[in-house]
């Protein structure tokens, strides 16, 4: 039987996304066995990292400086700005190094369900910056589901006043994908025309030159790109 300290060390670690009960004991048996090279170093960095822990007043990003490094980076497009839900999605595609451009972290996405309202994600701070100028581009790297389609097409009617290009994240077949595994909606995303938000020029009516997202088609009429009219209704309400 263990002692309540190590017990609650392994309960701690449970909590965490991704470990179970087991995961942790196994952890928590390996810190106890390599204490000088794997707990004395684990310690360390997590108390440095919680002295000096802050957001970004800039992007939202969670760093040990303020600004963060991205931000501070003069290497860095200031013309381009990547607008993503959170901090997980930002350090994704940082690492993958391909987009040159600053970030900003609205911090949630829109969810009726959950109660989310657009004063609660960072919005009116994405407004300010675009209101200083300096930004020729605004990537929406939303994820793929019903809110973050939804967050996306309101944040283009909030920016729809500033002389930028916008742009989103390509959506479709994923390398590797075979087309018998993929659902109607990827189908649909990936058989429509590219650049359907205005081939990187600035956007034009919402309601005229955007299609449906795929998201909110039925089965019947995804693998058409065509809302049957109850869905044309509800995305128009949106």
């Amino acid at each position: 039987m263990a002692s309540p300290e190590i017990e609650a060390l392994t309960q701690a670690l449970s909590r965490l996304p991704g470990l179970g009960p087991r995961s942790a004991r196994r952890a928590v048996l390996h810190l106890i066995k390599k204490r000088e090279v794997a707990m004395a170093p684990l310690l360390r960095a997590l108390e440095a990292v919680n002295e000096r822990l802050v957001t970004c007043h800039v992007c939202g990003n969670v760093d040990t400086v303020d600004p963060c490094g991205i931000c501070k980076d003069a290497r860095r497009d200031p013309r381009a700005l990547c607008v993503v839900e959170d901090v997980a999605d930002l350090w994704a595609l940082d690492k993958s190094r391909l987009f040159p451009g600053r970030f900003h972290v609205l911090g949630g996405r829109l969810s009726a369900l959950e109660g989310i309202r657009p004063e609660d994600l960072t919005i009116d701070a994405l407004v300010t910056r675009l209101e200083q100028g300096g930004v020729d581009e605004v990537v929406l790297a939303m994820n793929a589901t019903l809110e973050g389609q939804t967050t996306a097409h309101y944040l283009a009617e909030r920016l729809e006043r500033f002389p930028i290009r916008l742009t989103q994240l390509a959506h479709g077949v994923p390398v590797g994908g075979e087309l018998d595994y993929l659902d109607e909606g990827t189908l649909a995303r990936h058989s429509a025309p590219e650049g359907r938000w205005g081939r990187g020029q600035p956007r034009k009516s919402h309601r005229n030159s955007w299609p449906i997202p795929p998201v909110l088609l039925c089965a019947g009429h995804a693998k058409y790109a065509q809302p049957c009219r109850y869905h044309r209704r509800r995305w128009r309400n949106l």
